[in-house]
């Protein structure tokens, strides 16, 4: 099939090179389509990936747009919707064509097309990357000891979800990301659903959500995964970064996060079970689960020594 690596960019001149030449190390067969958004951007974002398109030449199809949105739309809805959408016009057609979101400071390993088109193969209609931290980037000890906290928690969860309420097209073992910084979807399911809505963050739950309405099929296979920087100073509000700065601060003052408690993901599980046997059940889950109040947190995350 065809895939198209979709990018926004907003003044990422220093990480865009990193990305573009991780693209062109792809053990993928064929040249790449990778259309660029550029958005409000001051530095030499274009140059650089002008440079890397006369560098990977016959290797990446670089696409790239530059725009400047007005400042109440200058966010990643409207960023990473753009750099899709233009991402549609670089696919010869919609058939066996998919969209693959990554983010600027991305650096996934030279499988991650092979293993998206894979899970394709299969029968999927999105594909969720599992977020890995750059290892170029190393985080500090205790940041780490937190970051592993968290990971051994969401396998929990996973464990949970997997004995309620299994999917047969998401079997174990799967991670659970689905983001923007790895997260692939049919192009015709794209349009289907109506595309990265424009709002300022949480685009890419939104896409997703919009997709399962539609009665995509979301899988999370172990072999799908990309690598992010760990930096603090991120473009989007509520993204990566901030989700960094809350795991440093709590390193900082040496706290363990609470959590919510794992009765509170039995009871979702058996929810989203009786709600997945009524007509169009899966659509209903992803309609009425965003609107339910969120979980307490009230279990102490479980740290190792």
């Amino acid at each position: 099939m065809t895939l198209c690596v979709c990018v926004p960019a907003r003044n990422e001149s220093a990480r865009l090179p990193i990305l573009l030449d991780a693209l062109a190390m792809q053990d993928w067969p064929d040249p790449i389509p990778v259309s660029i958004a550029i958005n409000n951007s001051g530095d030499n974002s274009r140059a650089v990936v002008e440079a890397a398109r006369q560098r990977h030449a016959g290797r990446l199809n670089i696409g790239i747009t530059e725009h400047i949105f007005a400042p109440d739309l200058a966010h990643a809805g409207s960023a990473r919707r753009l750099a899709m959408d233009k991402g549609l016009e670089l696919l010869p057609a919609l058939d066996k064509a998919a969209l693959v979101s990554t983010d600027a400071d991305s650096r996934p390993p030279t499988d991650w097309l092979r293993n998206i088109a894979a899970a394709f193969s299969r029968g999927a209609d999105l594909v969720g990357g599992r977020i890995d931290i750059d290892g170029a980037e190393p985080l500090p000890p205790q940041v780490q000891r937190l970051r592993m906290a968290w990971d051994r928690y969401w396998v929990n969860v996973r464990t949970i979800e997997d004995m309620i309420d299994p999917l047969p097209w998401d079997p174990a073992p799967r991670h659970g990301d689905h983001t923007g910084a790895s997260l692939a979807i049919r192009a015709a399911l794209y349009l289907a659903c109506g595309g990265v809505p424009a709002i300022a963050s949480g685009e890419d739950r939104a896409l997703v959500t919009a997709a399962l309405a539609q009665g995509g099929r979301l899988v999370h296979p172990v072999m799908v995964s990309t690598r992010v920087s760990p930096r603090l100073d991120g473009r989007a509000d509520g993204g990566m970064a901030a989700g960094m700065q809350t795991l440093f601060a709590s390193a900082q003052k040496n706290i363990s996060p609470m959590a919510p408690a794992f009765t509170h993901w039995h009871e979702r599980a058996h929810w989203r079970r009786q709600l997945r046997m009524q007509p169009d059940g899966a659509a209903l889950i992803a309609l009425q689960e965003p609107l339910l109040p969120p979980m307490p947190h009230d279990m102490v995350l479980e740290l190792q020594p």
